[in-house]
């Protein structure tokens, strides 16, 4: 499922070439995961790079990912306790 939400979330990339000849990329459903580099292959690797540790840091920290074309990936975690 992880997998499957990495390739989703690289399908909604969008790339740019700037003035400056550099690509930059950015997946707006997730936010503050872009990259730059100087070609396009390692703009997207540098992308799928971020991405994953947007993930993880995400996932760690308790954050609300975005569902993407219904693949949620948030741990849903229920603490159900008894006060005695």
């Amino acid at each position: 499922m992880l997998i499957d939400y990495i390739h989703k979330a690289m399908h909604k990339a969008t790339y740019e070439l700037l003035e400056d000849g550099t690509f930059y990329a950015e997946i707006p459903e997730c936010s503050g995961v872009w990259a730059n580099s100087t070609t396009l292959e390692n703009c997207r690797e540098e992308l799928q790079n971020t991405l994953e540790g947007w993930i993880i840091l995400g996932l760690r920290l308790g954050h609300t990912l975005p569902i993407l074309d219904d693949i949620d990936i948030n741990i849903n975690i229920n603490i159900n306790q008894e006060v005695a």
